[in-house]
């Protein structure tokens, strides 16, 4: 297997990231670290309040902020879908190890999410999952080492893709 220090796992609202992210650590025998509940910890706040209070623009400057200060080793990081926006903690989680595009549907996203009953990600007034799938997956596709189609595989087997990614 080759030598990463870390993986990143990147892409929109309920493609798995923290899932897989989870089952991805202990396969290895990493650590895991959820940025989303990372920045809650830190922030002291619900990133629903983030973004109700002072938009989703906010929340991805904190998010930038947060991921630049990150330095870890053998870690799995379940990057927050805002990440996305900032090209400085992009660049932050690339120079940190292999990035990993989660990638699903658009159609596939909105069955998962609309069964979180109001539980799920939180939008901007004015936001559609629509909207945000055709803005952040050229980003993410842009940025991302490798990308897995999650489509048709179980979670097992998109860790099973991304440790072969690792080689």
């Amino acid at each position: 297997m080759a030598s990463y220090l870390n993986v990143s796992l990147v892409g929109m609202p309920g493609v798995g990231k923290s899932t897989v992210g989870v089952l991805l650590a202990k396969r290895l025998a990493w650590g895991f670290l959820d940025t989303d509940v990372m920045i809650q910890v830190i922030e002291e706040r619900s990133l629903r309040d983030i973004i109700y209070t002072e938009g989703l623009e906010r929340l991805a400057h904190i998010e930038q902020r947060h991921v630049l200060a990150l330095d870890r080793r053998e870690c799995v990081i379940a990057a927050g879908c805002t990440v996305v926006y900032g090209p400085a903690a992009m660049e932050h989680l690339k120079s940190l190890g292999l990035v990993v595009h989660l990638d699903l549907p658009l159609s596939i996203l909105e069955q998962r999410l609309a069964g979180l009953n109001g539980h799920g990600p939180v939008f901007s007034p004015g936001q559609t999952l629509h909207g945000i799938y055709q803005q952040r997956s050229p980003l993410y596709r842009h940025y991302a080492g490798v990308a897995v189609d999650c489509a048709d595989l179980t979670q097992e087997e998109i860790v099973d893709e991304i440790v072969k990614l690792m080689g």
